[in-house]
């Protein structure tokens, strides 16, 4: 369970968003601008410091507080148990594709760290992509990499930002059922952000709406995104009727 009490001013942009995420799965919807990448970094704990930022509030995650601006608590993006993983791949140039996997895995002998890079690599379908540097990976297989690397510490907390949009959909659509199951039987929690009404409805589970930095809904996805699915079905059945 994740409860957030959030207002956060960025530049111009202003968010604001108090609710309690009981599913394992959380999807956060809204258009370009509505606030969800925010969002995200003010639970992976980034931002604190930058000059045209500023928030207050409260996050928990079950028994641990994660911020709390009222007892100048700010825990540490490290120490969140939390992994973040964006559009961009981010991975470290200079590390090889196992190397920036086992990046996080601090405490593990090597035999260990190799397993566990072989797990999080079939995980998400890339060991073929071992011998490859990383200016030859694609961006799907960049984001491949970066996904694995995420998993690889096993965060209790997933926070996961548009992370399939360099995937086709059959490939997206896989990945995500691998996923859903590896969050299940590793007990995490994950928090997804999309602007894509499919996916929303695709993973069933509770979807936070955002618009222009508020909170309008918060329930199934079945139930707030009603509006969103019946004009993705009007557009398909528009785009489908034959010319006159």
């Amino acid at each position: 369970m994740l409860e957030l009490a959030l207002d956060a001013r960025r530049g111009s942009f202003h968010l604001q968003v108090e609710c309690r995420f009981a599913s394992q799965w959380t999807v956060v919807f809204g258009h370009s601008g509505a606030g969800k990448s925010t969002l995200l970094r003010l639970l992976a704990g980034l931002d604190r410091d930058r000059q045209d930022a500023a928030m207050r509030g409260r996050v928990v995650m079950e028994d641990c507080v994660l911020t709390d601006t009222t007892r100048s608590l700010w825990l540490q993006p490290g120490r969140r148990q939390s992994a973040l993983v964006t559009q961009q791949p981010a991975l470290f140039p200079h590390l090889s594709i196992a190397a920036n996997i086992a990046f996080g895995l601090r405490g593990m002998d090597r035999a260990a760290r190799s397993r566990r890079v072989e797990e999080m690599l079939d995980m998400v379908d890339a060991t073929g992509l071992v011998p490859l540097r990383l200016r030859d990976l694609s961006g799907g297989q960049a984001q491949r990499v970066a996904l694995a690397r995420a998993l690889a510490p096993k965060p209790r907390l997933l926070l996961l930002d548009e992370p399939f949009s360099a995937l086709d959909g059959a490939a997206s659509d896989a990945l995500l059922d691998r996923l859903q199951a590896w969050v299940r039987e590793n007990h995490a929690q994950a928090v997804m952000a999309t602007h894509d009404v499919s996916d929303a409805l695709a993973i069933g589970a509770e979807v936070l709406l955002l618009r222009e930095g508020r909170m309008m809904a918060l329930g199934p996805a079945h139930e707030v995104l009603a509006a969103e699915r019946n004009r993705l079905l009007g557009r398909l059945q528009s785009d489908q009727t034959p010319s006159p």
